[in-house]
């Protein structure tokens, strides 16, 4: 966010702002932008990464009194002190207050915010290092954000190449039964105040973070969730009738003579999920819309439907209500109604999200569950609950106050690539790579590109810009194979692959076929399949079940080299084309998932995406812990920490050095994609960008991937329409001329197994008309 303007009189300026004033004054008479946009002419010179002011304490103060602490009595509407209670704890009464701080400001009108500008964002934040603050290591007595805020580790990540942090979710999640806090139910992503958890660290330290991360040219990337909270205070007033909070969720009341149509709550709960006959009861009777296209984490007996009924719960009226509400994940995680008249929900969120951007110092949001933000009934079938205009809307709402205040989002959708892109549109700056992260992992499954350049080019011929996605290796998550966009809107369509013709629908089934086979079971039986959606692993461990190893304690230094080898590799084609690359901890100590009976009960769930969030020691800060702060069992890793690594010039931090070297240096995060071109041999993958020509002497420019998602040593011809006759191919990692493009344009390559080579296509310049051809040299 920028500063008010300036209202007269003279500011003095050190030494440091004429030199930034000066280069912004050359920048700014070099560029004669053809068309000029709104950023340009109220900021001709924005700089690379955003210039944030000291994050300020605005809603609470940096001395605010803590919260007041649970009291006593009955937890329900007829209790004065109770409801007291929760209002203090509420993101909707944090929401009203923090909004005051910025409405009525001029800072409000210093950033343009109606598109997304992906390019801004990728040039701000490039290379992310996504943590997961449940399973990192900390010295002791240090908090998971007082870590994150320790200006070695951002020396460490300036030496590799990244220039951004995103936290995870740090702010207080779980619910409240009656005075009590109960614990998330899905990592920290049912979000219950705008408070840091005392788990993570403290706001102070928060703010600590975002300024160290300036100092060295980085950027702090927080999260909101503007699809569900958890069942907090603001979910118990709702319960209670109590205002306008109903109105954050969707939530219906159901009258007395209609209970019957509702399940019994066991004791010890406060809801119970609806099964398909009581949603179709309830649906017949319009209570409710009914069946949503999809039940995310459907499990028999525990949640076969989108909906659940609360408990008999008092309300601030003295009434005892039963109320039905929607859930789109886990029964803990009420969904936000975003189309009620209060609108009481889009408070809660963006106030939320200007506590993040305003108070605590971010300069960017990830926008979680965003893609379910408006449901519809239909007339048959299922309710309208992806791909909604609603959720399009919203998103542009939330997208383009984050952006008022100068910053930047990007959303997690696993749609199709028509949704991903049509939800781009207006809405976030960045959307995650659903769309390549399936394929990368099985071209290094099966050693067969085939599926990975069907995705490319998909992407490519529906308007999906490499440049607006984030490439990310492994997350928190499991490696998701429900490949929307083939198993549903295109489950009719027929796709050339492995030589026949298949549908849409059956290619996904191949696919997940492939991964499940060669992934788990006896070939990988410490990888596990996760519900419907995935598999439950490491990237590390994706590799080691590709290349045959079935007992990871039985890997050699050989194997881990190989294994390194082809983690490197996927970390290429992450890199080297348009766009944000981003890796966690795991990938960078090279992790292995977690025994089964190390977690064993957090699995009782049936969610084993536990056995790939192994503890980690970034730093080496504690070499003798077995867990981590929040109970999570230290993993093994394969490569060592940061701090050896980087003294160790072949190891995988160095080489991803090398690797985000030539990513910068010849800005391949903003190029264009143009072509992905058919390939010599099935391991091979092309893709071919075009860099900006006004960093080439105003010359067309071509970057070329070339990667070998093989364990055999390649050889074949790269050809595409786009190359130039008589062009030299210099090898961008140490600037030697590997041949020219001769006449049917193409060039030879020879590759390594899990090898890759980014390389540099410059035409001639256009004066010199006497081009000698290659053999004259």
């Amino acid at each position: 966010m920028r500063s008010g303007p300036d209202c007269g009189g003279v500011r003095s300026v050190d030494e440091t702002d004429v030199t930034d004033v000066t280069a912004e004054l050359v920048e700014l008479v070099e560029h004669e932008p053809s068309e000029i946009t709104y950023d340009e002419q109220r900021y001709p010179a924005r700089p690379r990464s955003l210039r944030r002011p000291r994050p300020q304490a605005r809603l609470r103060g940096t001395d605010a009194p803590p919260r007041p602490a649970a009291g006593e009595g009955a937890a329900d509407g007829s209790n004065p002190e109770y409801v007291r209670w929760l209002l203090a704890q509420s993101m909707l009464a944090d929401a009203q207050k923090i909004s005051r701080q910025f409405s009525g400001k001029s800072s409000m009108w210093q950033n343009p915010y109606a598109k997304p500008d992906p390019r801004r964002a990728v040039d701000t934040a490039a290379v992310w290092f996504t943590a997961y603050p449940i399973s990192l290591v900390t010295r002791q007595g240090r908090s998971f954000l007082g870590s994150l805020g320790d200006p070695e580790l951002w020396q460490a990540f300036q030496r590799i190449g990244i220039d951004a942090v995103h936290t995870g979710p740090v702010k207080s999640a779980g619910g409240l039964d009656g005075w009590r806090q109960t614990p998330s139910v899905d990592g920290h992503f049912d979000r219950i105040s705008t408070e840091i958890d005392p788990m993570f660290g403290t706001e102070g330290e928060f703010r600590h973070l975002c300024e160290v991360a300036a100092e060295h040219d980085g950027s702090v990337i927080d999260d909101i969730v503007p699809g569900h909270t958890g069942k907090g205070a603001d979910f118990r007033l709702a319960e209670m009738a109590f205002q306008d909070y109903p109105g954050i969720y969707h939530m219906v009341e159901i009258p007395p003579e209609c209970w019957e149509l509702l399940p019994d709550v066991p004791p010890g709960h406060d809801a119970a999920n609806l099964d398909a006959a009581a949603e179709a009861a309830l649906s017949e009777r319009g209570f409710i819309i009914g069946q949503l296209q999809r039940v995310i984490f459907y499990a028999p007996g525990i949640k076969e439907t989108n909906w659940s009924a609360t408990r008999e719960v008092e309300g601030v009226d003295g009434v005892v209500r039963r109320w039905v509400y929607l859930h789109y994940f886990k029964q803990g995680q009420p969904s936000v109604n975003w189309l009620d008249p209060s609108f009481a929900g889009m408070k809660l969120v963006i106030g939320d999200a200007l506590h993040s951007l305003g108070d605590l110092g971010t300069s960017a949001l990830r926008l979680d569950a965003n893609g379910f933000l408006g449901v519809e009934k239909t007339v048959e079938g299922p309710a309208w609950s992806e791909g909604h205009p609603l959720s399009e809307a919203a998103n542009h709402l939330i997208a383009g106050m984050v952006r008022k205040v100068g910053g930047f989002t990007f959303q997690e959708l696993n749609l199709t690539i028509e949704d991903i892109r049509d939800t781009s549109e207006v809405g976030a700056d960045l959307s995650y790579d659903f769309i390549t992260r399936p394929g990368v992992q099985h071209a290094v499954a099966t050693g067969d590109t085939e599926f990975l350049r069907l995705c490319l080019r998909q992407a490519l011929a529906l308007g999906v810009d490499p440049a607006s996605l984030v490439h990310a290796l492994q997350n928190h998550d499991e490696l998701t194979y429900e490949l929307v966009h083939w198993a549903t809107r295109h489950a009719e369509d027929e796709y050339e692959f492995r030589g026949s013709t298949t549908t849409g629908a059956a290619l996904a089934e191949t696919i997940r076929a492939d991964l499940v086979e060669r992934l788990t079971g006896d070939n990988g039986p410490y990888n596990l399949v996760f519900t419907t959606n995935g598999i439950a692993c490491t990237s590390a461990s994706v590799i080691a079940a590709s290349r045959g190893h079935r007992v990871l304690d039985d890997l050699t230094q050989e194997d881990v080299e190989q294994i390194k080898r082809a983690h490197l590799l996927m970390a290429m084609f992450n890199a080297w084309q348009p766009g944000v690359f981003a890796l966690s901890g795991w990938d960078l100590l090279g992790m292995l998932p977690l025994p089964v009976e190390a977690v064993k009960p957090l699995l009782s769930s049936g969610d084993t995406r536990w056995i790939e969030r192994a503890a980690h020691d970034l730093m080496g800060v504690a070499p003798e812990a077995t867990m981590s702060a929040s109970g999570i069992p230290v993993g093994r890793s394969l490569y060592g920490n940061v701090p050896q690594q980087l003294e160790d010039e072949n190891s995988f931090a160095n080489k991803l050095r090398e690797v985000l070297q030539v990513r910068r240096d010849n800005r391949i995060a903003t190029a264009r994609q143009i072509d992905i071109p058919a390939v010599a041999h099935p391991s091979m993958l092309v893709m071919v960008h075009e860099l900006d020509p006004a960093a080439h002497d105003g010359r067309a420019t071509l970057q070329v991937t070339v990667l070998n998602f093989g364990a055999e040593t390649i050889e074949g011809s790269v050809r595409s329409e786009f190359f130039t006759p008589r062009v030299p191919v210099v090898d961008l990692s140490n600037g030697g001329e590997i041949g020219w493009v001769d006449d049917l344009k193409s060039f030879g390559v020879w590759l390594a197994p899990y090898a890759g080579m980014s390389l540099l296509l410059k035409a001639n310049e256009p004066e010199d008309e006497d081009v000698r051809r290659p053999e004259a040299r």
